[in-house]
């Protein structure tokens, strides 16, 4: 049997190879909406076999989630939120021009988050006490909300639109919203996007950012998982 992680590294190649040529287009919208459900739950897009968040979620309790961490002082409710932020900013306020998802159907309160931007500012101390105060099942919800709609946008894409680079207005909104913290170490974030076009955030981050975080939170959850099991 392939193994699953081999198998969506090689076709993540795949990906970036056929977002370059025109004649790939439709194989390459489909291939990124596969690997983009890899890194959701399954009930995102509603696949049929197990995705590494799905893989994630098994076995964890509240405790495990809110105060295991990885060498990083991460936690796994942290790399949900974060990742889930990206892809929420660099899809829907640069790729579409649209409204975050955060600021619709009163995720912000639902999810009970204390703040709205990514969360690159925070240190250790300050990541766990962020996470005490996330609400689970709303935050699983929100990351739904947030896949489907990356996926809705995905599939209305023209290949003229994969070179598209982001405007200064664009790249403004994101620190106008609070999306970014306008702090040092986050706000470099706004440089790192204003480099790429729509195919380089087709690849980093709305995909691989997102298994980064996924392998991050695991190793969080197996650190618990050892300790409790010695």
């Amino acid at each position: 049997m392939v193994d699953k992680k081999f198998q969506w590294n090689e076709n993540q190649k795949k990906l970036k190879s056929f977002l370059l040529d025109n004649t790939n287009f439709e194989t390459a919208i489909k291939l990124c909406l596969n690997q983009h459900s890899m890194v959701h739950l399954s009930e995102m897009s509603s696949i049929t076999t197990n995705s590494f968040e799905d893989d994630l979620w098994e076995n964890l309790d509240e405790t495990t989630l809110r105060t295991s961490t990885n060498e990083k002082g991460r936690t796994i409710l942290y790399g949900l939120w974060h990742s889930a932020r990206i892809e929420d900013i660099t899809m829907n306020i640069l790729v579409a021009g649209d409204e975050q998802v955060i600021n619709t159907e009163d995720w912000l309160r639902r999810t009970q988050s204390s703040i709205c931007t990514t969360g690159n500012e925070l240190n250790p101390i300050e990541i766990l006490e962020f996470s005490k105060g996330l609400e689970i099942n709303e935050l699983r919800n929100y990351r739904i909300a947030v896949g489907r709609k990356s996926q809705h946008i995905i599939r209305n894409l023209e290949f003229t639109d994969l070179k598209r680079k982001f405007s200064k207005e664009a790249l403004s909104r994101i620190i106008e919203e609070k999306a970014v913290s306008n702090l040092p170490d986050a706000n470099w974030l706004i440089d790192f996007w204003s480099k790429k076009t729509i195919s380089g955030i087709l690849l980093m981050p709305v995909t691989r950012h997102h298994i980064v975080h996924i392998n991050e939170c695991f190793k969080a959850k197996n650190k618990y998982l050892k300790a409790i099991n010695k």
